[in-house]
């Protein structure tokens, strides 16, 4: 996926849209985490992307960034079908990973916190084993 697409996938939009992308991935978002969260290594930060998008308080150009990465993730289709196990979800992993870089300091521990909580809640396993409940950030657990 080159950096251009993934560019344009980023792009907060208009409020409108940011207000299409939030619905949508308010619809879609849980389904999807519950069915795949073993195959994404960093679920956890996905989710705390999550509650991130959501809180009011972020900023509009942080939350439009992270509810376009999150609408992507979410699509039941795009540049490379999810079921395809192994290969599906490179393009979501790399257009998540670039909206992470770029809202790094957003994401606070109140997210992070709020996703373990909902992970837990809702049994979710995870990839890491359940070895270290920390969160997972550029592929190294941090402890908070």
């Amino acid at each position: 996926m080159d950096d251009v697409k993934i560019g344009e996938i980023l792009e907060p939009g208009s409020e409108e849209e940011q207000g299409r992308r939030e619905k949508r991935v308010r619809n879609r978002f849980w389904p999807k985490v519950k069915r795949y969260a073993r195959m994404i290594p960093f679920i956890d930060e996905v989710v705390a992307g999550y509650y991130c998008a959501m809180d009011p308080e972020t900023p509009p150009r942080v939350r439009g960034i992270l509810l376009a990465a999150l609408a992507y993730f979410i699509l039941p289709l795009d540049s490379i079908p999810d079921f395809l196990i192994g290969f599906g979800f490179g393009d979501d992993i790399a257009v998540l990973t670039a909206a992470f870089a770029a809202v790094r300091g957003n994401i606070t521990e109140a997210h992070r916190a709020a996703a373990r909580k909902a992970l837990a809640e809702e049994d979710i396993r995870t990839g890491n084993g359940g070895e270290d409940d920390s969160p997972i950030i550029d592929g190294e657990a941090t402890r908070g």
